[in-house]
């Protein structure tokens, strides 16, 4: 297939401004930009499917530029929903420049910031030279604009996709950028780039853009739904990306794997024919989060990963490092510990409702300490039982854990 047919199969096409970029996709020699604002210090898992095109973009023979907007970071981006809290300079800043080391680091391309060139314009050149060429029923008739002027927007926000546009022009005569590529929500705010390059310059100039990457339930992986899982291991563990890769719903895994490993469709094929046949195996999750946790972290850290998952399922918490044992119990309760008898420990952290029955799950071998099957209900339970002198690893039955510390 060619290298556009690629892209489809990978469902990775959403929209393309124009059938003539198909052509220019397969043939190369493309000069391209993708962009994100400082919004956090690191990226998340949203994005790291629009940003693998840029490295599937350079392999067909294009030519990739990362910005990340410092400008626009600033401002905000409208979300279609309701105003975005607008960040402490000082934070953006720092943001900034957590992410272009992240993306120099993960991407390997080129970073711009759109603060060089868009710090020193005046506020009437901006009118004059960019303003005075975009119609506010054009602004307005976007659906992000549409959705959100029924609870409000700023100036500042419905201004952003100025700036946008600002970005492609300036780059577009000054680095020969001819494609901006972004997620499905990044529309609008493209094709006002291409208006404003068509209009003070009479230049054909393209956009791509790729559906947003979501779970069964439709949702976002991106920061603002709650449920990030962020690139920076020091934030998101390749344990806890493991964890999530893993458990990823039969129904999205195969769609995952396409868009987001540089799988040959040939291998995803036979990936989800063995899948289809053993699904209880979950080769499809593993394959993926090999392929994820390896390309982010390597492979050490995915072999890690896989061992602190193994090692937490057998109940092995001694062989493993307090920092491990912390992210393998992340999500499981905390609870406070008072030293005393086992029975009256497990009422006190709530583990159990009442003594007589704590005393009945310790005497059914159904309650374990570290690993430690307990069945003594005046078993002491004080700080010398502590995992690297910190957390109790209480399990009641099979799957009902507890992370526990002393007061």
């Amino acid at each position: 297939m060619t290298f556009y047919e690629e892209l489809e199969w990978r469902g990775l096409i959403n929209q393309i401004s124009s059938p003539d970029l198909i052509a220019k996709l397969n043939r190369g020699g493309l000069t391209f930009y993708i962009g994100t604002d400082p919004t956090a210090d690191s990226l998340h898992l949203g994005h790291y499917s629009s940003f693998l095109v840029t490295r599937r973009l350079k392999a067909a023979g294009h030519t990739p530029i990362l910005l990340v907007g410092l400008a626009t970071g600033l401002i905000g981006d409208p979300r279609g929903t309701v105003e975005r809290e607008l960040q402490q300079k000082e934070e953006v800043f720092r943001n900034y420049e957590a992410l272009r080391a992240q993306v120099e680091k993960v991407f390997g391309f080129e970073v711009v910031n759109n603060y060089d060139w868009v710090k020193d314009i005046s506020i009437i050149d901006f009118f004059r030279d960019y303003g005075k060429y975009i119609n506010v029923g054009y602004m307005l008739s976007k659906d992000h604009v549409r959705r959100q002027m029924e609870t409000g927007i700023s100036y500042a926000e419905f201004s952003y996709m100025l700036i946008q546009a600002l970005d492609f022009k300036h780059l577009h005569e000054t680095r020969g950028v001819d494609l901006q590529v972004a997620g499905s929500d990044q529309w609008g705010n493209i094709t006002t780039g291409i208006e404003l390059i068509r209009k003070t310059t009479g230049d054909e100039v393209y956009a791509l853009t790729m559906p947003l990457v979501t779970d069964a339930q439709g949702n976002k992986f991106g920061k603002s739904e709650g449920n990030a899982l962020w690139l920076d291991k020091n934030k998101t563990s390749s344990y806890e990306l493991y964890q999530f890769l893993l458990n990823s719903d039969d129904a999205c895994v195969i769609t995952y794997l396409k868009r987001l490993t540089f799988l040959t469709p040939e291998q995803i094929m036979e990936i989800e024919a063995q899948h289809k046949e053993h699904p209880e195996q979950r080769l499809a999750q593993k394959a993926l989060a090999r392929e994820i946790i390896t390309d982010l972290h390597g492979a050490e850290e995915f072999a890690h990963a896989v061992e602190i998952s193994e090692k937490l399922f057998a109940g092995d918490f001694k062989s493993l490092s307090l920092r491990d044992i912390k992210a393998g119990m992340k999500n499981v309760p905390q609870v406070t510990l008072t030293p005393g008898p086992l029975a009256d420990v497990l009422v006190a952290a709530k583990v159990c409702s009442s003594k007589r029955e704590a005393r009945e799950f310790i005497g059914n071998g159904a309650i374990s300490i570290n690993g430690d099957v307990v069945k003594d209900a005046a078993f002491d339970i004080s700080p010398a039982c502590a995992l690297g002198g910190e957390v109790v690893i209480i399990r009641r039955g099979k799957k009902k854990f507890y992370m526990g510390q002393f007061a």
